[in-house]
């Protein structure tokens, strides 16, 4: 038996399980039980690649899971997160948004299956899955604690922005290198924890409040905003 492609299945099969038990609380009404989920199914999303890329001999069956599990737990399961706690009856825009959001997860996931892995030794083409669901489960996690107001219009922008960047062939910095960036540069961690500090100061200083998921949301933004930009930095583009 090879350890490694186990233990890479189960972490996948446990990203399922919070993706399938989202779409459960969402369905029940516990918007943020759910919105915690996908970001959990996140962390097992991350860490099963991790584990799969130090198998010497890597799966074809665990890449096609990843794929099928991602569909559910990034696609399916914000989807239904996002249109149940925001709607209360049958809303067209957000229907249509929420359907562009989904086909396009897929459409990202098809692509990337069938790029040589030696095009994406330091990138993705395309904004990952995992980042466009995990800023969505945070979006509402937000909304929840800081305001009643159902952000119709606000949602239904950030859906269609995030499904666009999906599809589109802007390069992200994937996992590994940016494990790299950080074990190298100290600047990059620094970076990142000023953005941090004042987004949260900002926060605080209007709310009063300090949120996990206020720190969640941040990371997720900076990481969609400020990886393009690495990515040609680094001169990783072709």
């Amino acid at each position: 038996m090879n350890y490694y492609n186990f233990l890479a299945n189960l972490l996948t099969g446990s990203s399922l399980l919070f993706g399938f038990v989202s779409i459960i609380f969402s369905l029940e009404g516990h918007f943020t039980f759910a919105s915690w989920a996908i970001i959990l199914s996140v962390v097992f999303d991350g860490v099963d690649g991790q584990v799969a890329r130090k198998n010497p001999q890597p799966s074809a069956f665990g890449k096609e899971l990843d794929s099928l599990v991602d569909v559910v737990s990034f696609g399916i399961a914000p989807s239904i997160l996002g249109y149940v706690f925001i709607y209360q009856s049958f809303h067209f825009l957000a229907t249509l948004a929420l359907f562009i959001y989904l086909s396009c997860s897929v459409f990202r996931l098809a692509k990337y299956n069938i790029t040589p892995k030696e095009q994406l030794v330091n990138y993705f083409l395309g904004l990952p899955t995992t980042v466009s669901g995990g800023v969505l489960a945070s979006f509402i996690l937000i909304y929840r604690r800081y305001t009643q107001l159902p952000p119709s219009g606000i949602f239904i922008l950030l859906v269609l922005v995030l499904a666009m960047l999906m599809v589109s062939r802007v390069k992200y910095l994937n996992l590994d290198c940016l494990k790299e960036i950080f074990s190298r540069s100290k600047v990059a961690i620094l970076v990142v924890l000023l953005i941090l500090s004042l987004t949260l100061a900002i926060f605080y200083s209007i709310t009063s409040v300090f949120s996990p998921e206020l720190i969640i949301f941040t990371l997720f933004l900076i990481y969609l905003l400020f990886s393009p930009f690495m990515v040609k930095l680094l001169k990783f583009e072709k």
